[in-house]
């Protein structure tokens, strides 16, 4: 599970958005909602949009790009999302079998779409997980049960790599919790560890792209970290901030 990013690669060319085909159908209902209310809200006014969606002054251009969402080109979601952690996953260059893979592996969380598969098609678009869309609410309270329900329902061992402000879209269901693990990556400098924000990113999509290109049946969280140490990442367990919550892992990378 990635999280999005706030810079987007806008598609040049491509057919307008089409919720119906997006995977997870489940959340159709609160994407219908979430995107009537979003360009509602952008063709409003400027002002009131840019407060909501906490946007500068050199932003502004966000906010005609939101009012044409139902006709603008869509592309790739996967394609769609730029910044540090797709960067280091680099679709672009992965092999053919990879690129299939990482199709069925990875979801991509999202404020505007709850949930999207890497091949589904989007236009780009502004709307963080703090947007306070006056139509909407808080978005937790549009997207956290749909979501938890739509993790619930798939099987297999979930790696985590969301943010803190869009894991709270959808946080993972306690029946789900014991199949989960999250991971912290930690730059290792003069012997001493810290959270940074750079290589926090470009680890997780390393990892991802290692795990697209190898794969991992991995059924628990000690064996995707025996998996990972044998992809070159340097890993150790360590106990989570709570018995019932999903299992954490360190990565730690050395500056270089």
């Amino acid at each position: 599970m990635l999280p999005p990013s706030e810079g987007k690669t806008a598609p040049g060319q491509g057919e307008p958005l089409d919720l119906a085909a997006l995977s997870f159908p489940g959340l159709g209902r609160a994407r219908a909602r979430a995107l009537s209310g979003l360009i509602r809200l952008c063709r409003t006014g400027e002002q009131q949009a840019a407060q909501a969606l906490g946007l500068g002054p050199r932003q502004l251009g966000e906010i005609a790009v939101n009012a044409r969402l139902r006709t603008a080109p869509c592309g790739p979601a996967i394609e769609v999302y730029t910044g540090v952690l797709f960067d280091a996953l680099d679709v672009g260059s992965l092999s053919p079998r990879a690129r299939r893979r990482l199709g069925s592996m990875v979801v991509i969380s999202s404020a505007l779409f709850g949930l999207l598969r890497p091949d589904d098609r989007i236009p780009a678009y502004r709307m963080s997980a703090d947007a306070q869309v006056p139509t909407l609410g808080p978005l937790a309270s549009l997207w956290r049960q749909p979501v938890s329900t739509v993790i619930a329902e798939q099987s297999g061992l979930i790696l985590d790599l969301r943010s803190t402000a869009y894991a709270s879209l959808g946080p993972i269901p306690g029946a789900a919790s014991g199949r989960c693990v999250t991971i912290r990556v930690l730059l290792e400098r003069a012997g001493k560890r810290s959270v940074v924000s750079h290589h926090n990113k470009a680890t997780k999509g390393r990892i991802v792209r290692a795990l697209a290109e190898h794969g991992t049946r991995a059924a628990n969280p000690a064996a995707l970290a025996t998996d990972l140490q044998e992809l070159g990442f340097r890993c150790e367990m360590r106990q989570p901030g709570s018995a019932a919550g999903p299992a954490a892992l360190d990565v730690i990378v050395r500056e270089t």
